[in-house]
């Protein structure tokens, strides 16, 4: 199993490399610089990032980022966005521990709702749903709508109408959506 702890930003091209290795040519280049960019990203509530270690080597890594909602100052939300895996480490757990460790911290810090735009086959087995996600409108239009999902961290506080989202500056460029 690999050793899950917080990134920093000494692990800034471990973190690249993971990005640069992880994802094809047409999107490693944007997902790499995402990922850095988050790092060094100053928020309240805070983005954070964690990465995976395996024999002291960075081979993971995920990054989490506030997202608002127009019409509720107190409620919490969170973007999964990115989460890299290098090739050799892929099908390892790797991924799996990552995103279980950083739901844990979420839900333990009082986040009420987490969202990520990917795979539903891959999120969904970790709770992600179209359903809970379908209250909120991303901050830009998505290019493949299936893939925004979201988790209820603390159900009781999830949205009762259509809430748009807002992100943080990493996140708003509509390419990556």
């Amino acid at each position: 199993m690999p050793r899950i702890r917080a990134a920093t930003d000494l692990d800034c091209e471990t973190i690249r490399e993971v990005h640069l290795s992880a994802f094809s040519e047409d999107e490693r280049q944007i997902v790499s610089m995402l990922a850095i960019n988050l790092l060094s990203e100053q928020t309240s509530p805070e983005t954070f990032a964690l990465v995976a270690e395996i024999d002291d080597a960075v081979v993971g890594h995920i990054a989490f980022s506030p997202v608002t909602v127009d019409h509720d100052p107190n409620w919490s939300g969170y973007i999964l966005a990115p989460l890299g895996v290098k090739p050799e480490y892929q099908k390892h757990r790797v991924g799996s521990e990552l995103i279980k460790s950083s739901i844990r911290q979420l839900s333990e810090n009082g986040v009420n709702v987490l969202f990520v735009y990917g795979d539903p086959k891959y999120y969904g087995r970790f709770g992600f749903n179209t359903d809970t996600a379908s209250g909120y409108t991303p901050p830009y239009k998505l290019q493949y709508p299936f893939g925004w999902q979201a988790i209820g961290l603390n159900e009781g506080e999830l949205a009762r109408s259509d809430a748009s989202l807002s992100c943080v500056a990493p996140l708003r460029d509509p390419g990556l959506w």
